[in-house]
């Protein structure tokens, strides 16, 4: 028996496996939500399809998302970064990573976890929306808007509205499935 899934991921095997065990699926631990956040930085200006493919690349060249060691990459790292064909070479969005786990530390320690921060602007729960047509999702909204002033006067870069919003549903804090998607009553 065929699942309805969303449109967005019909007909690509990678992206079906995505959308149906993680995106979407709350998501409480502080390295999954960091890896998310630089996934979602380097998809700024690109399809989601492009990161993907290249998912495992990011892992081993940004030592499994690590943070701790991501804010300690030395100036060597960060070049060698620049050079790696298996990610995308975009030199402010490999730097803002770097600066992105210096803050995020800090966050931590203010707040005893990123969860517990970053979840606290949906009051612990999931937003459940009503999606019919995954055109429809917004591409912001001012929970998103609210999150990315804060995080920017944080000191966190590339974290706009629209790519806190795409965090927000690969994280599970917005449930934007689509109403007749499987998935949707999962979550």
């Amino acid at each position: 028996m065929n699942k309805e899934r969303c449109g967005w991921c019909k007909g690509d095997t990678l992206y079906e496996a995505y959308h149906d065990q993680e995106w979407g699926v709350p998501v409480k631990d502080d390295d999954l939500l960091f890896e998310f956040l630089v996934l979602e930085t380097f998809q700024a200006g690109l399809s989601w399809i492009t990161i993907l493919k290249r998912r495992e690349n990011f892992r081993v060249a940004f030592d499994h998302f690590d943070y701790k060691k991501i804010a300690k990459y030395p100036e060597t790292k960060i070049l060698s970064l620049l050079q790696d064909e298996g990610i995308i070479r975009n030199k402010l969005k490999v730097r803002a990573t770097v600066t992105n786990a210096i803050a995020y530390m800090e966050i931590q320690k203010e707040f005893g976890s990123f969860s517990s921060y970053i979840w606290e602007f949906v009051n612990n729960e999931p937003i459940k929306n009503k999606v019919v047509d995954y055109k429809d999702a917004p591409a912001n909204t001012p929970i998103s808007d609210a999150i990315s002033k804060d995080l920017k006067k944080r000191g966190f870069k590339f974290v706009g509205s629209t790519i806190i919003y795409a965090f927000m549903q690969a994280t599970g804090m917005v449930n934007d499935h689509q109403l007749d998607c499987f998935r949707y009553t999962e979550v």
